[in-house]
């Protein structure tokens, strides 16, 4: 991409789609072209053509989706498989009828079978059954994959497709009902500190590991891809660490300050036992992360705290 070229960021208030803007700019690109969910609704295929008619941007980085954690995908999988197709399809449909140069898309690390063999590489994509907990977001997000693969084989696009890890940072979703682990567990034990609760409770075992990759990596990551990587394929985007939960809540708990008691529910849903991607395909085109998570936690407390007036 060069300097002047026009790029539209889907999802721009959200947690992935604000990190590129913060990346973006930092990195000289200043024609950048942003809607808020109120002022255009990706959802629908009308407002969508029109922004695109008017706009004309020459590069996409389709980073809005409905997301959260095992709460919010069990109580809203119509919303959640409903939404996302409706933005893939039309962002990904009408880059094609406009003529975008490139368009990157946002996966998950989510589309890879609930048993897939660790640490999970891209071609285990469809070769076994989904997490039940998240499969309408799954289901979803593979079609967004597939759609891009689809429109290079027929249209000759340049579409790719990155499938990052658990993400945190600033402007994450910190919705005890809606959010992700990390974010969920911020709230959690800086709630319980203020109040002086002598015990949190957190769902599953404790025993399920997670990768965790800070956003700021990520966004760093898209903006290496969009201008070092042309295949269909999809490529993975991870820190190539994992950590129980158990582990990552009492490291959470210590950096927000918490000393109670942690009490694990057993009888709620633990969701994938493992998660680590591989990511030596991105690692041998020269880019890994770079934030730890012992500062990245502290970097997105930080930001929590200054922000609590606004969640």
């Amino acid at each position: 991409m060069n300097k002047q070229a026009s790029i539209y960021i889907a999802g721009h208030k959200g947690l992935v789609g604000s990190a590129i803007v913060r990346r973006l700019k930092l990195s000289g690109y200043n024609n950048l072209i942003t809607r808020t969910h109120k002022e255009l609704d990706i959802t629908r295929q009308d407002q969508t053509e029109s922004f695109f008619n008017e706009t004309k941007p020459d590069f996409v980085f389709l980073a809005a989706a409905r997301v959260g954690g095992i709460i919010g995908n069990s109580t809203y999988p119509a919303d959640f498989i409903y939404d996302n197709l409706a933005i893939q399809a039309n962002v990904i449909h009408t880059s094609y009828i406009n003529k975008v140069k490139k368009l990157l898309f946002l996966g998950s690390s989510c589309i890879y079978p609930r048993n897939c063999p660790q640490p999970m590489r891209e071609e285990h994509l469809l070769s076994g059954y989904l997490e039940p907990t998240n499969e309408p977001y799954a289901v979803a997000k593979i079609a967004g994959i597939k759609m891009c693969q689809s429109y290079n084989r027929q249209y000759g696009t340049q579409y790719i497709s990155i499938m990052p890890t658990n993400l945190y940072g600033p402007h994450d979703n910190f919705d005890l009902e809606t959010s992700h682990v990390l974010p969920a567990f911020i709230r959690k034990f800086h709630e319980a500190k203020a109040e002086g609760k002598s015990e949190v409770e957190i769902w599953g075992t404790g025993t399920p590991k997670r990768e965790l990759l800070h956003v700021d990596d990520l966004a760093e990551a898209c903006l290496f891809l969009m201008n070092n990587y042309n295949e269909s394929e999809i490529i993975n985007v991870g820190s190539g660490i994992d950590i129980t939960i158990k582990e990552l809540a009492e490291k959470t708990a210590s950096i927000t300050g918490y000393r109670g008691k942690l009490c694990f529910d057993t009888s709620k849903p633990d969701g994938t036992p493992l998660k680590l991607l591989d990511i030596s395909k991105i690692k041998s085109l020269g880019w890994q992360a770079s934030i730890e998570l012992d500062d990245g936690i502290r970097n997105t407390y930080q930001w929590y705290k200054e922000n609590l007036d606004k969640l």
